[in-house]
């Protein structure tokens, strides 16, 4: 009777030791040691007692994932989500994997579904944030950054992320608000004054926008865009005298930043430099051949000059090139995610 009672204990033993749960736990324990091609055999025969053994899926799809063979994790992922579809870090690491594959549309799918499992996870809105604004989704990008900032208040990053999605959506008057904010609670904060002055500028307080701009450029003496905005403004009103110096400083801080050429060629043009127009207008297709705007502007100080040949030449390279680069002088247009 007890030698009964012996056989049958350690045949329980031995039918544990084989068992889904064992397996996968000598086969963390091997992979822990970067025994992965052991870990891996363990792993397999783990899914040959149980094809749903949700560990053993996973952790075969994240070997392959470290390993960077992410496009051979797709079908363990896949498997394990099927197996538990709410595991975060499974809904997180398929979101990853697919989007790094060029499924943007199927990643953040995965990467919401991660999310409703847990609704305050920062950094994974913040990744979603950036993919949506890739995919042009911007109406999505503004939702979830303002969400993000509802969270944690405290935050100059997460302003700054809704204040650029609330921009991407052509919200300008969210925009407005959230860094009007942003610049009273970081008032030390030169990119927090800069998107403050911006949205001013754009909602046509020009003078409190010049105030903001100014103090961005003394926090930030390096930081180009304020001195970019404040001198294209001043040119836009025809106070060449005023802009110029500050379209300079950008180009100084910023060798190809293009638009701040351009604007200073076209102040130049205002006081008739032409030899210096056009220089900062070469030099900018020399920066990007295949932006228009140069060109065409070149047309016109070819004409004014009695050029006309050279006009026409200019003209017509920067009707070709707006023909081949129709999105170059338009904002993107905005998309709906689709369900």
């Amino acid at each position: 009777m007890i030698i009964a009672l012996l056989i049958l204990f350690a045949s329980v033993l031995a039918a544990g030791a084989d068992s889904a749960a064992a397996l996968s736990d000598q086969a963390l324990a091997l992979a822990q040691q970067h025994r992965t091609a052991e870990a891996d055999e363990l792993w397999r025969r783990a899914l040959a007692v149980d094809p749903n053994y949700f560990p053993a899926l996973f952790n075969l799809g994240y070997m392959r994932f470290s390993a960077g063979k992410p496009a051979d994790s797709l079908p363990w992922l896949e498997r394990a989500i099927r197996a538990n579809p709410k595991d975060f870090q499974a809904r997180y690491l398929l979101g990853t994997v697919l989007t790094g594959l060029g499924e943007r549309d199927a990643g953040l799918r995965e990467w919401r579904a991660a999310l409703a499992l847990q609704p305050s996870n920062l950094k994974l809105m913040q990744v979603m944030i950036v993919e949506y604004e890739k995919g042009l989704y911007y109406g999505e990008a503004e939702k979830l950054a303002r969400r993000a900032l509802e969270q944690n208040a405290r935050d100059l990053n997460l302003h700054l992320l809704a204040i650029h999605a609330c921009q991407n959506a052509r919200d300008l008057t969210t925009g407005l608000q959230i860094a009007r904010r942003a610049a009273e609670e970081f008032p030390d904060s030169a990119r927090a004054n800069f998107e403050y002055g911006f949205h001013l500028q754009r909602d046509g307080r020009t003078a409190e926008a010049f105030r903001y701009l100014k103090k961005a450029m003394q926090l930030a003496p390096n930081y180009e865009e304020p001195y970019f905005f404040l001198g294209d403004q001043l040119v836009s009103e025809n106070r060449d005298e005023e802009g110029i110096p500050y379209l300079r400083r950008a180009i100084s801080i910023r060798a190809d930043y293009i638009d701040a050429r351009i604007s200073l060629a076209r102040g130049l043009m205002h006081q008739e430099k032409w030899g210096e127009a056009i220089s900062e207008l070469e030099q900018a297709i020399r920066i990007d051949p295949r932006h228009p705007e140069p060109h065409l502007m070149l047309s016109r100080i070819y004409f004014r000059n009695g050029d006309e040949a050279g006009a026409a030449r200019e003209k017509e390279v920067a009707l070709r090139l707006r023909r081949e680069n129709p999105h170059t002088l338009e904002a993107q247009q905005p998309r709906v995610f689709p369900r």
